[in-house]
């Protein structure tokens, strides 16, 4: 028995097909004027571009690694712009489109993945916590900072992302437990992107996320995730909802990770081309230029001059990344023990020789 016999499939929230028509939804509606659609667009391309820049400074070195968003542009700039500035957001490490829409310089990010920092930026200056490699702990960050959000009597909300692969870890299990028995105002939102790694959804549930919802006691959704109008009207209800009082709410954003899991993956080992062939038609941006197109939204002109800004924004964070320091090679040996340790300081030593290796071969 598969999970197709247990249930029916479920409703998938959408407000623009992806051939770029409006979609009227009973739930779910959404006023929005031109300005703001453009501004969407202007989000989602802006995000690409300088993802695909970061992929590209890694291949040369630049960068340890990169978690590319590729693919979850709408997911990610839908429900970030539904947030208010004194909501406050708990990302995972691919939320670069998250961070965009809470002012974060995208600059900023990469300093982590460069290892010249642990983080890069004051979580509290724009209400965006600092990312978290490991999955699954930020559902109980957010679960414990929206408690005391309650506590406070404060009338703010608290977002929390995650993706399909971490539905399978403890900690989102207590994060619904501890949201639930609480009520606290908290939304979960889930990037089912199709692949944990190498691993797909339905090898980590037998039911459709969102549904998993019910056996905590509070609701759950899935929206079309490349469809950035519906990701921005539903996140945009389930933080009012939790502001006045209603309790968490969980989100399934339907997506898929068109780029490898981080620059250190080969999707190819596992992906079929004819399934990223078959996404790349609901592709989010596409989507949205076509309704733009259709409507008379935006012209040649308007869709080249973002362009022309992203190119910019691709240069500042090139020539921003290679002017920081290299990382510190010897950090990671530090503070592994209070007392240092010989084994810990033959290592290092074996390691400062190997580089030294190569200074002495130029």
């Amino acid at each position: 028995m598969g999970a197709k016999d247990l249930v029916d499939e479920p409703e998938l929230v959408q407000l623009l097909s992806p051939e770029g028509r409006r979609i009227d939804h009973p739930r779910y509606s959404l006023d929005i004027g031109p300005d703001a659609l453009r501004g969407l667009y202007r989000d989602m391309v802006l995000t690409r571009r300088f993802d695909a820049e970061a992929v590209t400074l890694q291949r040369q070195g630049e960068l340890g690694l990169w978690a590319s968003l590729l693919g979850q542009e709408a997911a990610q700039i839908g429900s970030g712009r539904a947030t208010r500035l004194d909501d406050y957001v708990f990302p995972c490490y691919r939320e670069h489109g998250v961070a965009w829409t809470r002012g974060v310089d995208p600059l900023k990010l990469l300093g982590m993945f460069r290892g010249v920092n642990h983080g890069g930026w004051d979580p509290n200056e724009n209400n965006f916590h600092l990312y978290t490699i490991v999955i699954g702990p930020p559902l109980l960050h957010a679960a414990g900072y929206a408690m005391g959000v309650l506590a406070d009597g404060a009338d703010t909300a608290v977002l929390s992302y995650f993706g399909d692969g971490a539905s399978s870890q403890g900690d989102v299990a207590e994060a619904f437990t501890f949201a639930s028995v609480h009520n606290a105002p908290v939304v979960f939102f889930c990037q089912n992107n199709q692949w944990a790694i190498s691993t797909p959804t339905e090898r980590q549930t037998r039911v459709p996320i969102h549904r998993r919802a019910a056996g905590w006691g509070f609701p759950g959704v899935r929206v079309d995730g490349n469809d950035v109008l519906a990701c921005l009207a539903v996140t945009r209800d389930a933080l009012e909802r939790a502001r006045s009082g209603q309790g968490p709410m969980l989100i399934e954003a339907l997506t898929y990770r068109m780029g490898a899991h981080a620059t250190s993956d080969d999707p190819t080992r596992y992906r079929e081309d004819a399934e990223r062939r078959e996404w790349e038609a609901k592709d989010p941006i596409l989507r949205l230029e076509r309704h733009l197109t259709q409507e008379g939204h935006a012209d040649d002109a308007f869709y080249a001059e973002v362009a022309e800004e992203g190119e910019r924004l691709a240069r500042r964070i090139r020539e921003g990344v290679r002017a920081m320091p290299d990382p510190d090679s010897a950090a990671m040996f530090r503070h592994v023990y209070a007392d240092g340790h010989e084994l810990v300081e033959e290592e290092q030593k074996r390691f400062a020789d190997y580089q030294a290796s190569f200074e002495e071969g130029n």
